[in-house]
């Protein structure tokens, strides 16, 4: 079914502000949520607004405070979350970056004990539309379903990692697990009893295969690392450099106590204009645009896009036509609408 996007964006706010979030922490998560649906990115968007009302009520995810700072140096800040909204903070972490990289040249701020932070590619055209590149990276200490290459036992979680950056036309976004899937999607394929699309999975005696169940029986299988079981060492470091830029920097990961869902952030504003600036910038990155264009396709008739442009394209179609939910997603939330007295969106 299709839903007006303002309808469902009103919708979740309305959810959050009855669970206890303040009008601008509750209009940061609806609106992180809803893109990633707009992207396309259905298990990171509005299906995760269910499981942070049950946070909310549980106490897990704090409703009411500012992170703590830890350091503050012109370019480089840390901030302790307080396990505030994830989204939220991850807004108010980007509005001090991008105004320190236009006297720094670029900002980094990372966070640690921040909740979930939802779908990172919904958080870059905020930016990009600026005129300036975003890193976003993070992690969750409290979790572990990805063993290091070459090993049985899990260590990682997905451990994501994107970017993005602006050309003359669409920006290019890029969000990509260290792992070969991710935890939101095998556990979807396993309540739906479905399998991976390839052998993205390991049991517990290290077999490769498609069956997200490996995950869930005895012994835990582990998600294979991004590369699978030939070339994951290559995920595997990404895992690890990802660790280092979020638990390092931050100084709270693995060797603490677990305390809950949440992650670890690193994000990092960077400036074009204050290097050969942004009109030559946009001179490059326009000119890696047409040659990714221009490349002839491998299979007919499926041309060859940029990182995010699928998802850029549909984010437009959904607002014009309306957003698709996923099946479960307003099931989910019904029983939400009923405790606070709210009326489901209708589709259209």
């Amino acid at each position: 079914m299709k839903y007006a996007a303002p309808h469902l964006l009103s919708f979740a706010q309305q959810l959050l502000r009855s669970a206890g979030l303040s009008q601008d922490k509750a209009e940061a998560v609806a609106d992180v949520l809803l893109e990633g649906d707009l992207l396309g990115h259905t298990t990171h968007g509005l299906a995760l607004l269910a499981p942070y009302l049950a946070e909310l009520a549980s106490g897990k995810m704090r409703q009411e405070g500012v992170p703590q700072v830890v350091s503050d140096r012109p370019a480089a800040v840390t901030w302790d979350g307080q396990r505030l909204p994830g989204p939220w903070l991850v807004l108010q972490a980007i509005e001090l970056a991008a105004a320190r990289a236009a006297t720094q040249g670029t900002c980094t701020v990372v966070i640690r004990r921040s909740h979930h932070i939802a779908c990172l590619a919904a958080y870059h055209q905020r930016v990009t539309d600026r005129g300036l590149m975003l890193l976003l990276h993070c992690s969750d200490p409290n979790a572990a379903s990805i063993a290091p290459f070459g090993g049985l036992d899990p260590v990682f979680t997905p451990n994501p990692m994107s970017a993005g950056f602006p050309t003359s036309g669409l920006p290019v976004v890029m969000d990509v697990s260290t792992s070969a899937t991710t935890n939101g999607l095998t556990s979807r394929l396993h309540k739906e009893g479905g399998l991976l699309p390839a052998p993205w999975v390991m049991d517990g005696q290290g077999r490769p295969g498609q069956d997200p169940a490996v995950l869930f029986n005895e012994p835990k299988g582990t998600i294979l690392p991004l590369g699978g079981m030939d070339s994951g060492h290559k995920g595997y470091g990404l895992s690890c450099m990802v660790e280092a830029l979020t638990g390092g920097l931050a100084g709270h990961g693995r060797a603490d106590a677990p305390e809950g869902w949440g992650a670890t952030v690193f994000l990092q504003v960077i400036d074009p204009q204050a290097f050969a600036g942004l009109a030559a910038f946009e001179t490059q990155m326009d000119e890696i645009a047409r040659r990714c264009h221009a490349s002839r396709p491998a299979r007919a008739g499926s041309a060859v896009r940029l990182p995010g442009e699928r998802g850029l394209k549909l984010r437009a179609q959904a607002r014009d036509e309306g957003v698709t939910l996923y099946p479960n997603i307003m099931p989910m939330l019904q029983p939400w609408a009923e405790q606070f007295g709210l009326a489901l969106p209708q589709p259209l």
